[in-house]
């Protein structure tokens, strides 16, 4: 379920930024079954580790799901045996400089930076990055069929990242 408001007079870029901004507060409020509704069942999620230009079949990756692995990742977090968000961390996240555009057999590239504060256990954390989504429109919708997550500290040290949804 999403919690995008109907504009049906908005451009491609509002309709697309609308539902970044709604993925980010789903996300934020771990609402994680709500998060995966929002994924086609071809959905590929990549978070690469080390470099931005690499094969991720063939290198270590932060994160590199399909929906099977989607599925499991929101199982173990809604399990309540996540140890690692016991207590859940309070996020934060901003999307901006937002760019779209078509591409072929009617998908939309979406192009943006982000940033995400996560706070636990007395604890800030500060990720940045950018990230490119590819989007199917369903009827009134977007669902992702592509999501790569390139983090600005991809080589460096990183604790506990389990809530990145």
């Amino acid at each position: 379920m999403t919690i995008m408001l109907e504009r049906p007079h908005a451009s491609l870029r509002e309709r697309v930024a609308d539902f970044l901004f709604d993925e980010a507060e789903i996300a934020d409020a771990h609402r994680y079954e709500d998060w995966l509704g929002l994924w086609g069942q071809d959905a590929f999620y990549w978070m690469p580790c080390n470099d931005d230009d690499i094969d991720p079949d063939m290198h270590v990756a932060l994160i590199h799901e399909d929906r099977m692995g989607l599925e499991d990742r929101i199982r173990r977090l809604s399990s309540g045996f996540a140890h690692t968000q016991q207590p859940r961390s309070r996020i934060s996240r901003v999307i901006s400089h937002i760019r779209c555009g078509e591409l072929e057999e009617g998908l939309v590239e979406v192009r943006s930076v982000f940033n995400l504060t996560a706070f636990r256990r007395d604890r800030f954390e500060i990720f940045a990055g950018r990230q490119i989504h590819v989007l199917r429109p369903v009827e009134n919708r977007f669902e992702i069929v592509r999501k790569t997550v390139y983090l600005v500290n991809n080589d460096g040290y990183m604790s506990n990242m389990t809530f990145l949804i």
